[in-house]
């Protein structure tokens, strides 16, 4: 069997996938299971075991690009497939499985998909409340229950890589790694204050610890301000990679990481998937929706009325969800995580 996946175009919802490519290699040991996703997506397909090979998707994020889209259906109807499953909800990733004359087309119902989807499914949000359940609902059939259990990812890591990933950026792992990961794609709304940053980065350096903060070139500005905040001799074991890596390095170091503290973003759900003890600190989204997805980790949230709202920006201006957990809770949860991961 050869099946085709339409990928998500987000960092964690793409780590999340993971999850149904366990279950359908669970279900057909011998399929080849390829990945039509951002070109991005490669590093983290890579080290997903379960992937023949990732296909570049030939146009952005939201565009149409018609033309492109049907080059691609009739190249990929030369490959085969016998199944598409199309993890977004909209018209347009539902299009190449249709282009490509694929006999089977899995997919929620969504934006005008009738006809472009052959197996196409309702979906009750109170039967699945987990992006991942969703995901992992559509390796069965519509009348099947998930698999119990589910299906956690778990990204692979080359040794040989991190050791490379390391000496390019001349790191040396000789004490405790605390990876912060100030930024969120998404919005304001998802980023916790860099002053709380900062005070747990200083706490965890004088303890012996050494801190990395890795994000997007987007974060970088944030993450010279959580060092100017630090105290002069930590600052010292402080390094700031934001912009540096790009997504494979990223997740080489996380490997390595005795444990992160993050906003909900697609680097929370890459240290999830690579096991890695971790507080996880939510504002306007919901880990009822998009948790961590590993034993290892703890959630921080405020759980006021207002929140989640799922915005990128707060609509009444104060961040409360956010502006409201302390310093002193995110380190009490990832000294009680770190205790419990020695018992």
């Amino acid at each position: 069997m050869k099946i085709l996946v339409v990928g998500p175009s987000w960092v964690g919802d793409m780590v999340m996938a993971q999850a149904l490519f366990i279950a359908l290699k669970k279900d057909h040991p011998k399929a080849v299971i390829d990945v039509l996703a951002p070109h991005w997506c490669n590093a983290l397909l890579e080290r997903m075991p379960q992937i023949n090979q990732g296909i570049i998707m030939p146009v952005g994020h939201g565009q149409l690009g018609l033309g492109a889209r049907w080059k691609l259906g009739r190249q990929l109807m030369r490959e085969g497939y016998d199944w598409a499953i199309v993890l977004p909800n909209s018209f347009k990733s539902a299009l190449i499985p249709f282009l490509a004359g694929i006999k089977k087309r899995t997919g929620w119902r969504g934006e005008m998909r009738h006809g472009l989807l052959n197996d196409l499914r309702q979906l009750n949000p109170k039967k699945y409340p987990l992006m991942v359940e969703r995901f992992v609902a559509l390796a069965g059939k519509a009348s099947e229950p998930l698999p119990d259990p589910m299906p956690r990812p778990q990204l692979e890591n080359d040794s040989a890589e991190v050791r490379w990933t390391l000496q390019k950026f001349d790191l040396k792992a000789d004490k405790p790694i605390l990876i912060i990961c100030p930024g969120a794609e998404f919005g304001e709304a998802k980023r916790w204050p860099k002053q709380r940053f900062a005070t747990v980065a200083q706490r965890k350096i004088n303890q012996g610890w050494q801190v990395w903060i890795i994000g997007s070139a987007a974060d970088q500005k944030v993450a010279e301000q959580i060092s100017l905040q630090l105290s002069r001799e930590a600052d010292l074991h402080c390094v700031d990679l934001t912009g540096k890596t790009n997504l494979a390095e990223a997740v080489d170091l996380i490997s390595l990481a005795r444990a992160v503290v993050t906003n909900d973003s697609g680097l929370m759900h890459i240290a999830a998937a690579l096991d890695r003890p971790l507080v996880s600190i939510y504002g306007s989204s919901s880990p009822d929706f998009t948790p961590p997805l590993n034993t290892q980790s703890r959630v921080v949230r405020t759980g006021i009325e207002c929140s989640p709202c799922f915005k990128r920006q707060c609509r009444y201006g104060h961040l409360k969800c956010l502006t409201e957990i302390s310093a002193q809770q995110v380190l009490d949860e990832l000294g009680s995580l770190l205790h419990s991961s020695t018992q």
